[in-house]
């Protein structure tokens, strides 16, 4: 019974000081030498009494990428590589989808400093660093659409 109490307060010490997908601290609990069976039925328990909760690591992973200045794309690959399940990604990005234009025009604003391409070679230049960040062409699209006009 010891072991297992030991991986719940590791866990618990990886919790406390951000939240962690699933996938996250069964990785980060492996390399601590705990057993794989252990370390799942922690875990189970943890998720039954709410303390761990791919739900709110992801809801939260999603706001705090956003205000950093990345899009959707990006944030989604990061997720798919902490382990949180696309059905899930899908949802979280969906309820955020009112704030990736106003994401994407500060970052846009910061990088450029409000600087309307003249040429194709700035436009071109300039959506390439959006893309970079996450955004998708469909958002870049509109972003140049609105300061063009």
């Amino acid at each position: 019974m010891s072991i297992l109490n030991d991986i719940r307060r590791a866990a618990l010490d990886l919790l406390a000081r951000r939240e962690h997908s699933r996938t996250e601290l069964l990785h980060k609990l492996s390399k601590k030498n705990f057993t794989e069976k252990d370390i799942h039925a922690v875990l189970t328990i943890l998720s039954q009494e709410n303390v761990l909760s791919d739900h709110r690591f992801t809801e939260t992973f999603i706001h705090y990428r956003c205000r950093m200045g990345y899009g959707p794309s990006y944030i989604q690959a990061e997720l798919k590589n902490r382990g949180v399940a696309e059905d899930l990604i899908q949802h979280y990005l969906l309820l955020s989808a009112d704030i990736w234009l106003e994401s994407l025009y500060n970052v846009w604003h910061k990088r450029f400093k409000g600087h309307v391409p003249k040429d194709y070679k700035s436009r071109a230049q300039q959506m390439r660093f959006l893309q970079y960040r996450g955004f998708t062409v469909e958002q870049i699209n509109s972003h140049f659409k609105t300061i063009l006009t």
